[in-house]
């Protein structure tokens, strides 16, 4: 079991410490990053700014801050619904930014969502792939991983 430790700075800033690797968090469900997904975009507070320090015995710390209001107010919704305290509710943060990251960066994603007045509607497969495949050393996707989850009939054209 992966211990997190989260301690609260002079300004309410919030910083997570894990004892391992991004890499070593686990999957979560589908269902799990649906809600995610569901509640960093209902709305509501701006949370804490937000930081995450990975420590290996072996290596030197990766950290990763959220210095972004949108990306902290995510952060303080998934820790309202699966708590940052746990390797869970961090594996599904990580998550979360990490897909959103991808849908505004890789070409190869955009068949899988698509953008309205509403806001990103993100086709199951993505979902279920983004849940289960493995983070990085960096805590993002594992890029060849993620897509080797995808249903090969939406690579190919149709969607689901």
């Amino acid at each position: 079991m992966t211990a997190v430790r989260s301690v609260t700075g002079q300004h309410g800033e919030v910083l997570h410490l894990i004892a391992a690797a991004p890499s070593a968090l686990p999957a979560v469900t589908k269902r799990d990053l649906e809600q995610a997904w569901d509640a960093a975009h209902a709305g509501g507070v701006a949370g804490p700014y937000r930081g995450f320090r990975f420590t290996l015995a072996a290596a030197a710390p990766v950290e990763l801050v959220l210095n972004d209001p949108d990306a902290a107010a995510w952060a303080a919704a998934i820790d309202r619904i699966a708590s940052l305290s746990t390797a869970h509710g961090v594996s599904l943060c990580l998550r979360l930014l990490a897909l959103v990251e991808l849908m505004t960066r890789a070409a190869w994603a955009r068949p899988w969502f698509s953008l309205g007045r509403a806001g990103a509607e993100v086709q199951p497969g993505l979902l279920l792939a983004a849940a289960l495949a493995p983070l990085n050393a960096a805590g993002g996707f594992d890029e060849p991983a993620l897509r080797a989850l995808l249903p090969q009939a939406t690579l190919t054209g149709s969607r689901t």
